[in-house]
């Protein structure tokens, strides 16, 4: 499978193709609203902030798979990351990350990962570093902050 030939849908409901992002530096998360973690989407929106212009995008892919802790629609969604962190990256439609109805993407990811390569999702917001041809450079667990992830992502751009 070629990474820029999935495709998806966006949070509101448009079908669209990983092959948009290509020649950008990504970011994929796997995110949820009332998580321990949620308060990361403030730390990604920071980056977005700082290196968007620079041709990075964050690819935000809400799940209820731990804990059902992301449970709301994608309009609830949506809304809970702009009024509560002011999210302007693109997030897309709930979908799985493990198991029998895991979205094809992140197939893709965790089988292209140099880290935990071939491992399950652990939980809500790990994040994928993807360069601009479309290669998993680096995967990072839940507890890595993005403030942490400057340096890798200035050194693709």
């Amino acid at each position: 499978m070629n990474f820029y030939e999935i495709k998806t849908r966006t949070i509101e409901g448009k079908d669209i193709s990983i092959s948009d992002y290509k020649g950008k530096v990504l970011l994929i998360v796997n995110t949820a609203s009332k998580c321990g973690f949620t308060p990361q989407f403030e730390g990604l929106e920071k980056l977005y902030e700082d290196f968007g212009p620079e041709g990075f995008e964050i690819l935000g892919f809400p799940c209820n798979q731990f804990k059902e802790q992301d449970p709301g629609t994608n309009d609830e969604i949506k809304n809970f990351c702009l009024l509560n962190y002011g999210v302007s990256f693109q997030m897309f439609e709930k979908i799985d990350v493990n198991g029998g109805k895991r979205h094809p993407l992140f197939q893709y990811l965790i089988e292209n990962a140099p880290e935990r390569k071939g491992k399950d999702i652990a939980w809500n917001f790990e994040k994928f570093l993807i360069d601009r041809d479309g290669n998993v450079i680096k995967r990072y667990n839940s507890m890595k902050k993005p403030s942490g992830l400057k340096k890798d992502i200035k050194a693709l751009l």
